[in-house]
């Protein structure tokens, strides 16, 4: 027989953060709400409602905590790409931790991750990018970076019986390794060696 709800212990943010966590983990941010969320606390289905108002800020709170302690390599460790590169893998390596997370930051990153926003365009602009290449460098990674997920879900769904064009049924086989490191290296790489190149172009006389 299950323990009945808890509904006298109070709770701390951090409690909450921690235990929507695990659920993305376990089950993927999909599948996040508060009614889950209550289950994995052991406590009523209202009961997250007096410290979180919904699953919005909940989401807000998940996201801020899952990124925390990012930091960018400093200004000596190393050239543009090498920091690029640091920073980039460390918001990989969140993503793959918390299934899901990315869908979420490719909408709501420019409204609440302000300050890692702010550390990959300051190495851009180390770089000697004009601020109008900074936020188009920036723009590039943010959908690499969150959108690949999805286009690696998509894309496993497939149908198997649907006929493809011949050179789209010969990469078939590799469809369900979109996700994995290999193609994450080969598209932060180009991505990286396409920057080098628009930096070359910029600083040639128009």
């Amino acid at each position: 027989m299950s323990k009945p709800p808890n509904t006298s212990r109070s709770l701390s943010e951090r409690e909450i953060v921690e235990a929507a966590l695990r659920v993305v983990q376990k089950d993927g941010l999909a599948n996040l709400s508060m009614r889950r969320l209550s289950r994995e606390l052991g406590m009523s289905p209202m009961a997250p409602y007096y410290y979180v108002a919904d699953k919005k800020e909940l989401l807000d709170l998940v996201v801020s905590a899952a990124l925390a302690g990012i930091r960018p390599p400093t200004r000596d460790s190393g050239t543009w790409q090498h920091r690029l590169r640091i920073v980039i893998d460390q918001i990989e390596e969140r993503l793959r931790k918390h299934p899901g997370l990315g869908d979420v930051l490719l909408e709501q990153m420019m409204r609440k991750q302000l300050r890692l926003i702010a550390d990959v365009m300051e190495i851009l602009v180390d770089a000697g990018f004009t601020d109008r290449n900074v936020l188009a460098g920036y723009a590039t990674i943010h959908i690499y970076l969150f959108g690949r997920s999805k286009v690696a879900r998509d894309n496993s769904q497939a149908s198997p019986d649907q006929v493809l064009p011949p050179t789209i049924e010969r990469v078939r086989p590799h469809l369900t390794e979109l996700d994995s490191e290999y193609f994450y290296d080969f598209g932060i790489e180009t991505l990286i060696a396409g920057l080098e190149v628009q930096l070359v172009h910029q600083q040639r006389p128009q």
